[in-house]
């Protein structure tokens, strides 16, 4: 089943990509939820018109994010942990650490489009990716130490 989604869903697409789904999700979920429609010619002429008048704020959007992600990229982080003798830290870092950081240095970021390759459990340099647009992505170098 092909559908046009509405909004950004992580995993699957983002705003207005026509992709297919499994039948039941979409008629069950995406199109109930207003998260999709279905892709039918009236709604694909409706959604490129729409793209049309959007492009010029999509560019801005994009720029914006671009901007976004050099500074983002510029920042030094230090994720201070408790941690036993072998480097081991008691829990594991999430990104709503990290993202409680971008937002002490003025960068207000979504914890959910943060995202770590596995779990962070010891003491190390590491790297996030954040999601900013769909053609901007950052990755961000941290290091978790001990306090």
């Amino acid at each position: 089943m092909e559908v046009i989604l509405k909004l950004d869903i992580p995993g699957i697409g983002y705003k207005y990509d026509t992709v297919t789904v499994k039948p039941g999700y979409g008629r069950n979920f995406l199109i109930p939820q207003g998260q999709a429609i279905l892709a039918n010619k009236s709604n694909r002429k409706m959604i490129d018109e729409n793209i049309r008048q959007a492009a010029h704020k999509a560019e801005k959007m994009k720029n914006d994010a671009q901007e976004l992600a050099n500074g983002l990229e510029a920042l030094t982080i230090k994720i201070g942990t408790k941690a036993g003798e072998n480097g081991k830290i008691f829990g594991a870092v999430t990104s709503n650490q990290v993202a409680e950081i971008f937002k002490t240095n003025g960068f207000d970021i979504d914890r959910r489009r943060i995202s770590f390759k596995g779990e962070i459990k010891t003491v190390g340099e590491y790297e996030a990716k954040v999601d900013l647009h769909r053609e901007v992505k950052a990755a961000i170098n941290f290091s978790v130490v001990a306090e």
